[in-house]
């Protein structure tokens, strides 16, 4: 087996992660979930122009924190007859939810499927900002250097529960049993909302993002998805002064902080040649999750497309 550019697959079955974990954090995650509990998230549900025999497919909108109105696609099987499955979908970064077709698999076994547009990102969600300082580019920056509460990713963490409890929530759907996957962006957001709805059964996160910045920083790979790492110290902490202050604020959103909380069994996908989201990054993250799991390895291929593995994940989460 080819060693990864990053650790040796010794190392990386035991690496716990290099970015510091905010002395704060639980209490932090702990208000963000009170929040949650407080919002109305007004539910709006409208038909879809797609739509198919076996799938009604609609727009589902809701409030989330901060009152932005977030959307995601929602598919649900005609005529279903008693308490069924469901599952989460969560897409790249800069990307929007996959099309009514790519999502149509699990709805023909019954299923009801919600996809989430991340905010402010490619799909219909809204970013209300409310942030100071630099808004040209970069949602891991968003918020950064001032109030932990205000960043970006704080809000699309919490939007992923509150998708997952409003699917949960619904007549038709057993809360009991409701997975959750995606890649890249999506594969951290996969984490994260495991991590804060504790009912999620089965999670599918592939080569996820969001995890060990610290780590990425220092492999030299603050580039590509990362690339507002070094950018936001080029603009403004150019000697690196706050170096130290500024990854531990970024702990805040590391999923790999938020792992140890996930109850959900999880089947896990990394290609060791990626160098947009470095193997030990996503190890860091898998290494601390305590509940039933496991790992398909790809040795020779990147932050790409893993043969085989979507048939895997739509196998793994269809047995909900």
């Amino acid at each position: 087996m080819p060693l990864t550019f990053d650790m040796s697959r010794e190392k990386l079955d035991s690496y716990v992660g290099t970015n510091p974990r905010p002395a704060d954090f639980d209490d932090y995650w702990t208000a963000g979930l009170a929040e949650l509990d407080t919002l109305d998230p007004k539910v709006e549900i409208e038909p879809a122009d797609f739509q198919t025999a076996f799938a009604e497919c609609s727009h589902l909108w809701f409030t989330g924190t901060g009152g932005a109105r977030v959307h995601a696609k929602l598919l649900r099987p005609r005529n279903a007859t008693e308490p069924h499955p469901g599952v989460v979908h969560f897409h790249g970064y800069s990307g929007r939810s996959a099309d009514w077709s790519d999502l149509l698999g699990h709805v023909a076994l019954g299923f009801t499927v919600a996809a989430l547009d991340c905010r402010g990102q490619g799909g219909l969600s809204e970013d209300v900002g409310g942030v100071t300082g630099w808004t040209l580019r970069g949602h891991i920056v968003r918020g950064l250097g001032g109030d932990p509460e205000k960043l970006y990713y704080r809000h699309v963490f919490l939007d992923t529960a509150l998708l997952a409890r409003i699917v949960m929530g619904m007549d038709d759907v057993d809360e009991s049993r409701v997975g959750a996957t995606g890649g890249s962006q999506g594969g951290g957001l996969t984490l994260a909302c495991a991590a804060l709805e504790p009912r999620i059964k089965r999670a599918a996160p592939v080569y996820p993002f969001l995890t060990d910045y610290r780590r990425v920083w220092d492999l030299d790979l603050a580039k590509d998805a990362y690339a507002e790492l070094q950018e936001w110290f080029r603009r403004f902490d150019p000697l690196h002064e706050r170096e130290d202050e500024i990854f531990t604020t970024l702990g805040y959103i590391d999923v790999q902080h938020l792992a140890p909380r996930i109850q959900a069994d999880v089947l896990m996908g990394v290609g060791l040649g990626d160098t947009v989201c470095p193997p030990s990054t996503q190890f860091a993250a898998y290494n601390k999750i305590t509940s039933a799991k496991a790992l398909r390895i790809y040795p020779d291929y990147k932050h790409e497309g893993l043969p085989g593995h979507g048939d895997t994940i739509f196998t793994y989460l269809s047995e909900l």
